[in-house]
């Protein structure tokens, strides 16, 4: 019931109902790289945030310093410690462990803290969209679904929450990230950003990329691609179970069995994928395949990569994310130039670590942080991004929320389920 119902809030069709809210916040973001460039890891934040909490709760994420934004980051980073630590391994290859008392399972207990957090955070988000939408006041939100499912089949406000909440996280993340690895594959691969910012200056000229010029931008997508490729966030997917008793290479896996998917070691295949470590979008020359399109290619050698999952529970908000990473890259080439700073005392280019990520030894990576210039290519550009963003905010209110929120919205207006049954 709970998939059918994101299904439908994500599906391609309901995907293409978003863009106003994907356009507002990439020229939201693109201003932001104007006044503090420094701050652009937490820029990608707040961009794939504030997207995600409109769609699921109504409302946008205004800044970096949210406290709910900082608090759904820190969650989601400790849970991928914890998950990639020792005593998870441990406990999950001797079971009997588990019954140890928390004093001797430290790790255990952290669990347990983060656990109380993120639920009492997921719980926040969804109980006050509900109330909201409760009294007719919600924004077009899919917990104005949500809310009528859970009249219907009666499940808790935590189940809701964490319906909400865990899509929250997967919005937030995994895109956010991929933008962190994109940008530093910017400074070690300056090539790469030349020929990019050349081919949307051919096409683009002096007005902003749309995703109607997604068609004509090869190479950005090949930039699409290399980034999932190169950068693959989540590294070892999410574990799957078999359905049935299966076979491969020899060897039984049973019914039941747990499955980990290993993107990394798919990633950086140099049979798969030849001098895997450089960033390479040519590799891609040719292949118009969107993200869903290769995920679901039945030849799994023609699949670009593997962070949208595999098997029967990929990603629904693969369209999505695809747009989001589109109107990024394009438009942040297109308006700023990405350089190595100099270091004051050698003179020297600083020059990003490739190998060093966080958390390291989560099942949840990206780079390291890592120091950039970021400044515009021209004082035109420069306006140009100020003046989009200005035009942008006369759809906000003085909170910099909506004003009204865009049409052809998916959600329908909320009706207690005593109502629907007597309609």
């Amino acid at each position: 019931m709970i998939r059918k119902l994101v299904h439908n809030s994500l599906n391609i069709k309901a995907a293409r109902t978003y863009v106003p809210y994907q356009d507002l916040e990439n020229k939201a973001m693109l201003n932001a790289f104007l006044e503090t460039p420094s701050q652009f890891i937490h820029h990608f934040r707040r961009y794939t945030n504030s997207l995600s909490t409109q769609m699921l709760f109504g409302f946008r994420t205004i800044n970096n310093d949210d406290p709910r934004l900082k608090q759904l980051f820190r969650s989601f980073e400790g849970f991928s410690d914890v998950m990639g630590s020792g005593a998870a391994a441990l406990l999950n290859a001797f079971p009997l462990l588990r019954h140890l008392p928390d004093v001797f399972l430290p790790m255990r207990r952290h669990a347990q803290e983060l656990h109380r957090a993120e639920a009492a955070l997921f719980l926040g988000h969804y109980r006050e969209t509900k109330e909201r939408v409760k009294i007719g006041e919600a924004k077009p939100c899919l917990c104005v679904d949500l809310v009528r499912a859970q009249d219907k089949e009666g499940f808790s406000d935590l189940t809701a929450a964490y319906v909400s909440g865990s899509l929250l996280e997967a919005g937030s993340d995994t895109t956010s990230a991929t933008l962190v690895g994109w940008s530093q594959a910017m400074l070690l691969f300056p090539e790469v950003c030349k020929a990019a910012q050349a081919e949307i200056d051919r096409v683009c000229g002096d007005r902003l990329p749309d995703l109607n010029d997604l068609p004509d931008l090869p190479y950005i997508r090949g930039c699409m691609k290399e980034s999932l490729r190169w950068m693959p966030t989540v590294i070892l997917g999410v574990p799957h179970a078999t359905v049935r008793d299966d076979e491969y290479m020899g060897y039984k896996i049973p019914k039941g069995a747990g499955v980990i998917l290993n993107v990394w070691g798919i990633s950086n295949d140099p049979k798969r994928h030849p001098n895997p470590r450089k960033f390479d979008p040519t590799r891609w020359a040719g292949d118009n395949q969107t993200s869903v399109e290769a995920a679901n290619n039945q030849d799994a050698s023609k699949r670009d990569h593997f962070v949208f999952g595999a098997g029967r529970r990929l990603c629904q908000g693969m369209h999505i994310a695809d747009r989001s990473l589109f109107l990024a890259m394009s438009r942040l080439l297109w308006a700023f130039d990405f350089e190595r700073p100099i270091d004051e005392i050698t003179g020297k280019e600083i020059i990003p670590n490739i190998d060093a990520l966080v958390p390291d030894g989560g099942t949840f990576v990206q780079p390291e942080p890592f120091e950039a210039v970021i400044k515009p290519r021209s004082e035109q550009k420069a306006q140009r991004v100020r003046e989009e963003w200005s035009k942008a905010t006369e759809l906000l209110d003085d909170e910099m929320q909506w004003k009204a929120v865009p049409e052809n919205l998916i959600w329908r207006d909320y009706e207690p389920a005593e109502v629907a049954a007597k309609a």
